[in-house]
């Protein structure tokens, strides 16, 4: 009788030991730490909202000011339901966004150089304009397609948005009755996260007197009328207004050295309630061959006035917007300092930390680490992380799984950020 073969394969030969002298165990290993959701001392049970209330998280734009305070941030965990926060640091001109202005529709020759210089022959010399050569910054997107504009103040930007319509080259001049055939000039408007301040402190203002503010601040009811006929004095043109109510500020723009009307006024009723039945009723009128362009001169997010809740410091923060705009673009704020990203060691770290955590929502574009420039640590940017994606939705579904969370023992806030802003550098 024949043995049977097993059918099972003959074993393996043992390899011999690995020689394990020089290789560092797994426990011992040096790994990369991780930034993501380390929980800080003492914050275990502070959630974002809260974090935001605490008024240590300035607009976006706005320099950090001062370092995170827990005895602060306690304190106002603690204060009673419905006790108003402190926003000094919350003003919405305290935001860069609200001294810049977009502008489209630029000549093919137009350099950063000479868009800086013929905004700055413009507005120098006015009536109303603060500092001389207010327009300091130029920068041209890649495609040309549109030009963001810096100014010194917001003052000066709310004048430079009213020469919308303007031309760099004589060719291009717009007709004055308002032709929609004829071609367009420049066209400027605020970046969309700007936010128009409604508590503002009038202290040029004096409700007793007859006779209007040559003041006019921004605020959500300052009116802007342009092309007007410049032959029109000043008189002239306030008897005009003045037929849909008190005037409370009022001032038309003029060159300072020979007196001359820039064909611009700007204007607030004491009765805010007659300001859309004056810009409807003052819009497109025709006076000689000139057609009245009116509107509001500021025009953006709304400032919420009264109890600051959530809710409310939400909007004040950007975070949402009247027409709840969305972009590929988002903008991370509490993430790291100015001495974190001035190692390279660190700033490789920290880029590789959060493009490995963002790519799980999505294609990334770009990522961009505002670093500090010399010594200065409050280079524009700093302390904030700007991340974009192939598509909205992937910006959309990071931004509610970050939104919250902890990174290197801080809360981290998102928003969204304008695209065009990120293009251009413009933070």
């Amino acid at each position: 009788m024949e043995r049977r073969q097993s059918a099972s394969p003959p074993p393996k030969k043992r390899e011999p030991t690995p020689d394990l002298t020089d290789i560092v165990p797994v426990l011992e290993r040096k790994r990369r730490l991780t930034l993501w959701d380390i929980k800080p001392p003492g914050y275990d049970n502070v959630t974002a909202e809260q974090a935001k209330l605490s008024g240590m998280f300035t607009l976006p734009g706005a320099p950090r000011q001062q370092a995170m305070d827990p005895v602060k941030l306690q304190a106002m965990m603690t204060q009673p339901a419905g006790s108003a926060v402190d926003s000094a640091t919350l003003k919405p001109t305290n935001s860069r966004q609200s001294k810049r202005l977009i502008v489209t529709n630029l000549p093919p020759s137009a350099t950063e150089e000479s868009v800086v210089s013929f905004f700055n022959l413009q507005l120098n010399g006015l009536n109303v304009i603060e500092a001389t050569d207010p327009c300091a910054l130029c920068q041209i997107a890649l495609d040309h397609s549109f030009a963001m504009l810096e100014f010194k103040n917001p003052a000066d930007t709310t004048v430079g948005l009213a020469l919308d319509g303007i031309t760099m080259e004589a060719g291009d001049a717009p007709s004055a009755n308002g032709n929609s055939s004829a071609p367009r000039g420049l066209q400027i408007r605020r970046p969309k996260d700007y936010i128009v301040p409604a508590i503002v402190d009038d202290a040029h203002c004096d409700p007793d007197s007859d006779a209007p503010s040559s003041v006019v601040i921004d605020t959500p009811n300052k009116i802007s009328v342009t092309n007007l006929p410049p032959y029109l004095t000043e008189d002239q043109v306030m008897e005009l207004l003045v037929s849909f109510g008190k005037l409370k500020s009022f001032v038309l723009v003029k060159d300072n050295g020979t007196d001359e009307s820039r064909a611009i006024a700007f204007l607030e009723y004491a009765d805010s309630s007659v300001t859309p039945t004056a810009i409807q009723g003052l819009n497109n009128m025709v006076l000689g061959d000139h057609s009245l362009k009116v509107q509001k001169a500021s025009v953006g997010i709304t400032q919420v006035s009264g109890e600051m809740g959530v809710n409310a410091m939400s909007m004040l923060a950007g975070t949402t917007s009247a027409d709840n705009e969305v972009g590929r673009v988002l903008q991370l704020l509490n993430m790291v300092t100015p001495d974190e990203l001035t190692d390279n060691d660190d700033y490789e770290e920290i880029r590789d930390d959060v493009q490995e955590e963002c790519e799980k929502f999505g294609k990334i574009v770009s990522l961009k680490i505002p670093r500090p420039v010399g010594v200065d640590r409050q280079s524009a940017g700093v302390g904030k992380i700007f991340i974009k994606f192939e598509t909205v939705e992937s910006a959309t579904k990071a931004l509610r799984a970050l939104a919250g969370r902890k990174f290197a023992d801080r809360t981290v806030v998102t928003t969204y950020f304008p695209e065009e802003n990120f293009d251009v550098n413009a933070w």
